[in-house]
């Protein structure tokens, strides 16, 4: 296993906009990617300047499968098996400016899944985090990501914390393990999602697997969900779509309506979510589907004790 990397999690906090063509706004991009520069990852792990300047590191298997990640908000922004074919969606309007959460991929919601007393879905989506740790399994490359509190994520949650987020690349798979440690002198709790964004064409996506969950409808009002029982073997996205269903099983299918089956496994995500915006992005919405792996109710951590939950999303 590679030597571990640590940096602090505050190390991006303060970058700039990309849309600036200031070398003084520039800087604090080209120190941070000369600090990572000079580091030595495994083999098949890279890092480079990516949208917006912000570090981005790119996972390369021998088998041809290909990821990028964003250490902002540690955001999967690609996922490629050999073909080429990218199976994750980032929207048109996502910016890489080091201050908004990039919109699409995989991004985080963490400590907050959704609305509530801080900002949607929390804050680890709109911090940078460090590289602590990168390796090889026979060709596939791995790289663990680290997120710690700081006196941004304290002024929305007043707690000390560890999240460490390992990414391995498969030849026909991604997988990921988050691992919330609690590291502070009195316990808290927290929700947690995945919102995973795939390419789709949402006139021919259908996921399967959700048949007999309790589902909480928040169309037509998202604050308070139609509560019921999903009944369809296969549930499609003819319109607006929001749904949170509870006691999830361990496996869900979706055919992104693009030729694809995407396997999608869990370990300890206890819910899913389903998501198309429909006509509020018309820009957009035809071109993906959200299947997200979620802990809706609140996980309580005493002093020292961990909570981990592992996703595999897989084709063919």
């Amino acid at each position: 296993m590679a030597t571990s990397i640590s940096m602090p999690s505050s190390s991006f906090i303060t970058l700039t906009p990309s849309n600036s063509n200031s070398r003084r706004h520039r800087r604090p991009f080209r120190t941070a990617m000369a600090s990572l520069d000079q580091r030595t990852y495994s083999p098949g792990v890279r890092i480079s300047e990516g949208n917006g300047g912000l570090p981005k590191v790119s996972l390369s298997s021998h088998h041809g499968s290909e990821a990028e990640i964003y250490l902002f908000g540690a955001c999967v922004t690609s996922w490629k098996v050999s073909n080429g074919k990218d199976l994750l969606f980032v929207r048109p309007d996502a910016v890489f400016d080091g201050k908004k959460p990039i919109s699409g991929g995989i991004p985080h919601c963490f400590p907050q899944f959704g609305p509530g007393p801080m900002q949607q879905h929390g804050f680890a989506r709109n911090m940078s985090w460090s590289i602590s740790d990168s390796d090889n399994v026979e060709g596939d490359p791995v790289v663990t990501l680290e997120l710690k509190d700081n006196l941004y994520s304290r002024s929305m949650w007043d707690f000390s914390f560890q999240a460490l987020y390992k990414v391995s690349l498969h030849s026909k798979s991604i997988s990921t393990v988050l691992t919330i440690t609690n590291t502070d002198k009195k316990p808290f709790s927290f929700s947690t999602a995945l919102h995973t964004y795939f390419c789709a064409s949402v006139t021919g996506a259908s996921v399967k697997g959700l048949k007999g969950c309790k589902m909480l409808n928040k169309d037509p009002d998202p604050s308070n969900p139609l509560e019921g029982k999903e009944e369809r073997e296969v549930i499609t996205f003819p319109g607006f779509v929001d749904c949170i269903y509870l006691d999830a099983p361990k496996e869900l299918q979706l055919d992104n309506g693009l030729g694809d089956v995407i396997t999608i496994r869990n370990t300890n995500w206890s819910d899913a979510v389903l998501w198309n915006p429909h006509l509020k992005m018309e820009s957009c919405y035809r071109d993906f589907v959200c299947v997200e792996n979620a802990k809706i109710g609140k996980v309580q951590l005493e002093p020292e004790q961990s909570w981990v939950a592992e996703q595999q999303i897989a084709i063919g």
